[in-house]
């Protein structure tokens, strides 16, 4: 009795091994997607906010479509937080493929002010770096976080002075 227990339980360790490696090869890691931000349009605030629409091209190195049904963001510049936004959008980006994603973010007054103090600490605006961190919603295994991290350099004029 006992040694059919033990042939049952090995079995069954076997069976679940076996299920385990195969179910690894269906969770093959993917590539990160790649995101540009490619726009930035103002809108229409309220009060003390203002609102604007980040453009972003989303690029899709993979050979499986992306389905998402959302997207969230926040920008930090300077270290500090300075916008946040989501969008309800849902669609797809195909395999090797790229999309064009617009979402609304809000900035405080607050975030607005927290900006200022800290510029008044920097000597010059060129460098400032900035962070873009965000995510394509799709279900409870299938969201992919991205980050998009730099510096602003601005444009220089054509004399080289201001």
């Amino acid at each position: 009795m006992i040694s059919i227990v033990r042939r049952t339980l090995r079995h069954c360790l076997t069976l679940a091994l076996v299920l385990s490696l195969g179910a690894c090869a269906l969770f093959q890691g993917r590539d990160p997607v790649n995101i540009s931000v490619i726009g930035i349009d103002p809108l229409p605030g309220q009060d003390l906010e203002m609102r604007m629409a980040i453009k972003l091209r989303v690029q899709n190195p993979n050979e499986t479509p992306i389905e998402f049904n959302g997207v969230a963001l926040n920008l930090e510049v300077n270290g500090q937080p300075l916008a946040a936004g989501v969008s309800d959008q849902r669609g797809s980006i195909g395999r090797f493929a790229e999309e064009v994603l617009v979402v609304p973010v809000s900035i405080t007054a607050f975030s607005m002010l927290r900006q200022a103090v800290g510029l008044s600490r920097v000597q010059n605006l060129d460098g400032m770096p900035y962070v873009l961190r965000g995510k394509l919603a799709s279900g409870a295994f299938g969201t992919m976080r991205f980050t998009d991290e730099g510096r602003l350099d601005l444009p220089k004029p054509a004399g080289g002075t201001w």
